[in-house]
């Protein structure tokens, strides 16, 4: 059975386990996930700055663990780290932002992302650009309040992640939306009953297009 590590770069050893927890819940049995925490970033990544310089400690930890696994997850929205890793080690590497936004760019569909982060939308528009996908990305919408103390409700965070699914659908003509982050990955599993169209949920993205790359 194949070991997959996911690497949260933000520091909450609560919030690895929950995306461990989520991750190793989409494998069905067909692999094992642990996960590995860093430690010099914030508890949540909020800003351009903070996802640049996690950067640095992703390679480091999955370098450091490239003989114990047979595939990593990246599991902060922005990717950080995602490709010089993919450079640096002889295995498949998904961040699961790239991995979100593939999915819900199939087969041509409009795209949105709803997240809690007002200093990361310039990075999120920079990821569809960089995957050439500008053209289907309908933009990002936001919740209202601190992101961290959002991200401390779960009710409540859920909630405002609904209002801003409802505006990315209905005002921006999205035909599939991006939960839009590794902490929020709950919060993506108890929206789609709510919506018609695809609530895309990065972390599951991630996990099946690198199953799909080890059974390759």
């Amino acid at each position: 059975m194949p070991r997959i590590l996911l690497i949260n770069p933000n520091s909450s050893a609560a919030t690895t386990a929950m995306m461990v927890s989520i991750a190793a819940a989409c494998c069905a049995g067909r692999a094992e996930v642990f996960g590995a925490t860093a430690t010099r970033a914030p508890a949540m990544i909020v800003d351009a700055e903070a996802l640049a310089a996690s950067a640095a400690e992703v390679v480091e930890i999955g370098r450091a663990h490239r003989d114990l696994c047979d595939g990593i997850i990246v599991a902060a929205f922005g990717d950080p780290g995602a490709e010089e890793l993919l450079s640096l080690c002889p295995l498949p590497v998904v961040g699961i932002g790239e991995a979100a936004m593939r999915e819900a760019a199939q087969s041509g569909r409009r795209f949105g992302v709803a997240t809690v982060t007002p200093a990361l939308v310039a990075s999120i528009a920079g990821l569809a650009d960089r995957l050439g996908l500008t053209a289907q990305f309908t933009g990002t919408r936001l919740t209202e309040g601190d992101p961290t103390a959002l991200a401390a409700d779960p009710a409540r965070l859920a909630a405002a992640l609904a209002e801003a699914t409802r505006a990315s659908a209905a005002e921006d003509g999205a035909e599939a939306v991006i939960i839009g982050g590794g902490p929020l990955a709950q919060s993506a599993d108890q929206l789609q009953s709510q919506f018609a169209v695809p609530i895309i949920k990065p972390i599951a993205a991630a996990m099946s297009q690198l199953l799909q790359r080890l059974s390759a």
